[in-house]
Order: C-alpha cells, then sequence, then structure tokens
C-alpha cells in the first residue's frame, strides 16, 4: 500500500528551484548518466512504462527518446527506491501517485520507505511521525535528488525540442546520406 497525505507544505529546503527550459530533452546516455543506471534498466522501464521519456519516445529506426529533467528526476528515484530493496510492485505504485505531482511540488517531499510500503510527506512533522511508529526505516528527500541530477545534467549535453517530429543528429545524417 502506498500512503499519500493530501496536504501540501512549504518548500522544506531554503535555496530556489532552477528554471527549467520547457523544450530541454535529455538522449537516453545523458539520462542513464545523470539518474546513476545502466541503458538497459532506461529502456527496460521505458518499454513497461515505469518511466517513459515525455519529450520524445522512440519512433522508428534512427529515432532517440529525449527525456525531460523531470524524467530523470524520476529515474534517480526509481534507482534510489530499487537499492533500498522496495519491490518493483511498489515503486510502480508510487510513481503512478507522484506523476500527479507537478515538478516543483516534488522538490519539496520526502520519500520514506520500510522496505514494503512507500509514504510522501511533505513536511518534517510528517517524517518524525512515521519514524517515531516506527514506519520508515529510510527517506530519500527528492528536493537533494533534484539538486543532483541538476549539478550532473549541468555537466551534459542537452537538445532542444521543437515537437514530437524533431529528427536527431544520426537520423539526419542518414537522410542527408540518402538524398544525396
Amino acid at each position: 500500500m502506498v500512503a499519500f497525505p493530501e496536504r501540501r507544505q512549504p518548500l522544506l529546503f531554503n535555496d530556489g528551484l532552477p528554471e527549467l527550459d520547457p523544450n530541454a530533452g535529455y538522449r537516453g546516455p545523458t539520462a542513464c548518466k545523470a539518474a546513476g543506471i545502466t541503458y538497459r534498466q532506461l529502456d527496460y522501464w521505458a518499454r513497461t512504462q515505469l518511466v517513459e521519456p515525455s519529450v520524445r519516445g522512440a519512433k522508428g529506426s534512427g529515432s532517440q527518446r529525449l527525456y525531460s529533467f523531470r524524467d530523470i528526476l524520476v529515474l534517480k528515484v526509481v534507482k534510489r527506491l530499487l537499492d533500498t530493496g522496495v519491490s518493483l510492485q511498489q515503486i510502480r505504485q508510487a510513481i503512478a501517485a507522484l506523476k500527479e505531482w507537478g515538478v516543483e511540488d516534488l522538490a519539496q517531499i520526502t520519500l520514506m520507505s520500510d522496505g514494503a510500503s512507500v509514504y510522501v510527506c511533505t513536511s518534517a512533522n510528517e517524517v518524525i511521525d512515521l519514524v517515531q511508529g516506527g514506519q520508515g526505516v529510510f527517506g530519500i528527500a527528492v528536493g537533494r535528488v533534484w539538486r543532483e541530477v541538476e549539478g550532473t545534467l549541468s555537466e551534459l549535453p542537452s537538445d532542444a525540442a521543437q515537437g514530437a517530429d524533431v529528427v536527431d543528429e544520426l537520423a539526419l545524417r542518414r537522410a542527408q546520406k540518402h538524398a544525396g
């Protein structure tokens, strides 16, 4: 069971959130590096709809998926949950519920788990209540993960997306080769 409180609290961190470029997309290898996962995991999670690229999905030969900052943030959270022993079934339920949250909202939460259930805490008091009740074994401050992903992505290339028909570099080279 995944428990998600309905109330929201102000940001738990004092520093500001970055301005995100809504047209920025990150290719698979960049998303993997920023999230700390293998390309095989990325591909499997996209094919099984755990975390799908929101900027552009793969469509045929030569196209590449493009992941948004939010996608990569969720990928890294999934990786952390897996590393702590949470089942993929519980992770799927948690991620499905997190899709309802906006990007800025995600930075304000802490995911807590006892290894079986995942809880969303939006205040320090909720974290303390879970720990005192014996339910919280570990926590993931999503705002901190946000900053890690942001730092990694600032050193990696991104692509601008102008819609779903954007052709990546490889597809463009192939088209030029066949046209010439």
